[in-house]
């Protein structure tokens, strides 16, 4: 199917992956695995400012490592020659021992001395957690055995004490409203990180559970977008976040639908994602920016015109992800988007040093005058790996 694309699109893309690869190796990876990366105790850092490039905050949250050790031993993958395993397993070391200390799970957030200032149990860090231990067991051979071992504890943990009485999980200790989809999406993508290096089935099986609770529960019945916040019913909250659609997460889950559905051949689940995709393209970019927006309201109108660069990855993941599953127009427009929406990307990494990025891009066209985050590393590297991909079977 791929084969039959017209040569000067099929250049195009090739040409954009290339590009952005270069960038990722060349520039992005070395500036992250040197001044994003604390030698004294192989920790990481939060974020890197524009203008020095140095540190710009001296407390860390949980998602932020696990994050870094996809992107680098990712990276690896797509050709970077740096330490990738080394710094992976580094900065595993350091993030067991100061966000686990005594703790079952995996805690919140670093104070200023390094030390765990939030031992909270959130599902979203467990979540990255697990998924980070899925690149080591993937990526480095003689750390598979105990990545499996930890990954394994872990979920254990979660389940005997976060599980929802019908399905999917608390997010905190408190149990209390409201649910998230979110930190489901994320645990998704970990199962099926899993599902490609592990024969255990309790990640298969999880992950057969979350696609059902996405398509019966968070994608809304009538109008086929995916909402946030839930009451403890599964219902959506009655409040105002209730109806909040994050254009970038109906990308984000139409990605992972597409994989989910075309490895269990579930056709409702292709139809979901395809409308998912439909909402975030038609309601959630806007024209005058060509960006995604952060946040809709259930009838899709504008709730925060704000454009992260996250969301710009997730369209360029979902625009391939259905266009190797389409034919005819419809593929032909998922494949005209894929541009559209790198470019949309590569606004981002404009006007600042070599390897760093904005992160918001303001109403008025203009960037945040702000600190680049690492936490967007790994939607940049998922991103380009998945078109790095795609341009291989041109």
């Amino acid at each position: 199917m791929i084969a039959r694309m017209h040569p000067n699109q099929a250049a195009s893309l090739l040409k954009i992956s290339e590009e952005l690869t270069s960038w990722l190796t060349q520039k992005a990876l070395p500036v992250w695995s040197s001044a994003g990366i604390d030698a004294s105790t192989g920790a990481c850092f939060e974020s890197l400012d524009l203008k020095s490039g140095a540190a710009a905050s001296d407390t860390v949250r949980a998602r932020v490592p696990p994050r870094q050790i996809y992107a680098f031993l990712e990276g690896a993958n797509l050709g970077w020659d740096g330490a990738a395993a080394d710094i992976a397993v580094s900065l595993w070391a350091w993030y067991e021992r100061t966000f686990r200390e005594d703790l079952e799970h995996y805690g919140n957030v670093t104070g200023p001395s390094g030390e765990l200032a939030d031992g909270t149990f959130d599902l979203y860090n467990q979540a990255f957690a697990l998924f980070a231990l899925a690149q080591i067991a993937r990526f480095i051979p003689e750390r598979a055995d105990l990545a499996h071992e930890e990954a394994e504890r872990l979920l254990t943990y979660i389940e005997a004490h976060f599980q929802h009485p019908r399905d999917g999980f608390f997010d905190t200790p408190e149990k209390s409203a409201p649910l998230k989809s979110n930190p489901h999406m994320h645990l998704f993508e970990a199962c099926l990180a899993w599902e490609e290096t592990s024969e255990n089935s309790v990640w298969q099986d999880l992950a057969d559970e979350i696609a059902e609770l996405a398509l019966v529960a968070f994608i809304d019945p009538v109008s086929g977008g995916l909402r946030e916040f839930f009451d403890l019913d599964w219902s959506p909250m009655p409040d105002a976040s209730g109806r909040i659609m994050e254009p970038g997460h109906q990308f984000e889950w139409a990605w992972l639908l597409v994989r989910w559905g075309t490895a269990r051949q579930d056709a409702d689940a292709l139809i979901a994602a395809r409308r998912l995709y439909d909402i975030g393209r038609t309601f959630g970019v806007d024209d005058t920016r060509g960006a995604v927006f952060m946040a809709l309201s259930d009838d899709f109108t504008v709730l925060d015109p704000i454009a992260r660069l996250w969301g710009q990855t997730e369209w360029l993941k979902a625009a391939i992800a259905l266009a190797k599953v389409s034919s005819g127009p419809e593929r032909t427009a998922y494949l005209d988007d894929i541009p559209d929406a790198a470019e949309a990307m590569l606004a981002f990494f404009k006007d600042v040093p070599a390897g760093l990025w904005h992160d918001k891009l303001k109403p008025d066209g203009t960037f945040a005058d702000e600190p680049a985050p690492a936490s967007s590393f790994y939607h940049i590297v998922c991103a380009i790996s998945e078109l790095q991909a795609f341009t291989k079977e041109l």
